[in-house]
């Protein structure tokens, strides 16, 4: 039987002629991310071209222990000559930037001490995060290890309907099929020929709140097409094998679907069709972070305000994944039109969506977000309710001040 495209990395980077689920690989890394502060205790590093070093969480500065932090980085980058350093003014959140600035490679195994760096597996990228013990492990040894798990194919036909964005898409699958822990993920079918890199790169940032170890997109023209001037260097896609065994295969027709709403406190086995959930209050509505932080959630947020106002009494907020994602927004007249509608669009950080600032939640508050997580406490107070949906939905929401299905803004036929 023949390895999958998850399987054949691992086995390539582990120097292995096949491995199968159960197996445990010790591999060669290419790419180690880390963010915000410097490793003080570090003497001697692997290989200082494999890292990139930024700031995201807390940029800029919000606090002495962040401002301490950042320092710490700037020496660490000057004693190691970390070329793929990006400080603040070229910063952007970690995952955003990997893809932009085309570091995160078809092929090549990428680690990061976050949770959502299986965002990286839209490039396919086989991407993980990692706790900090083992990034110090990594950045001094180059090398890791993991579990080789079982694999579900996901494989999507038809076409999205208008109002319908790929971040329901994962919803979706949240909601029907629950959590893929200690299993990866793999897409492939004709519905993703629509599906643009900002749309792959959202679903495959949501697939950690699945719990899955990695969450892996084909190469294809669409990627390639990205890619193209954009590669840092040079790259080996991988494709299955023909006979290659998965362990489920799941179909969505993407025309079928409508938009989706997470309620709060979990992701799996917790989203529900948006027409089950219109009407509830929301204090505010968050677009931004490594799931939705890219140009196109911009233009969709300004499609969805241009010309009207934030309700009364609902705060909306947007954050952009990186510097040069803002300045492309500027260019457009997005954040204009987001501004003249009330909005506030703060600098590129991971601000509001892990709570460490720039929008938190106050007790009881309501909240609508196309960011990364819903659990209690995350945004701000244990005692906030967190909503998530699209950045159509949460634009809608923002306009209307209660959660409110986007089609209904955007004129859809067949709801006008």
């Amino acid at each position: 039987m023949g390895m999958n495209a998850i399987e054949k990395i691992l086995a390539r980077r582990s120097g292995k002629d096949a491995v199968k689920p159960g197996d445990v690989v010790v591999v060669d890394v290419d790419t180690a991310v880390s963010f915000d502060y410097g490793k003080t205790n570090i003497q001697k590093i692997h290989d200082p071209d494999m890292l990139v070093l930024l700031h995201d969480h807390v940029v800029p500065s919000p606090t002495l222990s962040a401002a301490n932090g950042a320092k710490a980085m700037r020496e660490f980058v000057a004693k190691f000559g970390v070329k793929n350093y990006f400080p603040v003014g070229r910063h952007g959140i970690s995952h955003v930037l990997v893809a932009e600035e085309g570091l995160a490679l078809p092929g090549t195994i990428l680690v990061n001490g976050d949770s959502h760096t299986c965002s990286s597996g839209a490039l396919n990228c086989l991407a993980r995060g990692m706790g900090p013990s083992e990034m110090t492990y990594i950045i001094c040894k180059g090398k890791t290890w993991y579990i080789v798990g079982p694999t579900t194919k996901i494989v999507l036909e038809g076409t999205l309907p208008e109002g319908v964005y790929p971040r329901d898409v994962i919803h979706y699958i949240a909601g029907q099929y629950g959590d893929f822990a200690g299993r990866n993920l793999e897409w492939y079918g004709s519905g993703l020929e629509a599906i643009g890199m900002d749309g792959r790169l959202t679903m495959a940032t949501i697939s950690a709140e699945l719990s899955v170890e990695f969450s892996l997109f084909p190469y294809d023209k669409v990627l390639a097409d990205y890619l193209d001037g954009r590669a840092k260097r040079a790259f080996e896609p991988s494709f299955p094998d023909e006979d290659a065994e998965y362990e489920q295969v799941i179909t969505i027709n993407l025309s079928e679907l409508e938009p989706q709403v997470v309620l709060p406190n979990k992701v799996a086995w917790n989203a529900k069709p948006i027409s089950q959930v219109v009407g509830k209050h929301v204090d505010q509505a968050f677009i931004g972070s490594c799931a939705n932080g890219r140009l196109s959630d911009f233009a969709i947020a300004a499609q969805v305000v241009k010309g009207k106002k934030v309700a009364d009494g609902t705060r909306f907020i947007i954050t952009p994944g990186s510097q040069e994602v803002m300045r492309q927004a500027v260019r457009a007249g997005y954040v204009e039109t987001l501004l003249e509608a009330g909005a506030v669009v703060t600098n590129s950080t991971c601000g509001a969506c892990y709570g460490g600032h720039m929008g938190l939640l106050a007790d009881g508050e309501v909240c609508i977000t196309a960011s990364t997580r819903n659990f209690k406490g995350r945004m701000g107070s244990a005692e906030a309710e967190i909503y998530m949906g699209s950045p159509a939905t949460v634009a809608a929401s923002a306009i209307a001040g209660v959660i409110t299905d986007p089609r209904t803004v955007l004129k859809v036929e067949e709801l006008a």
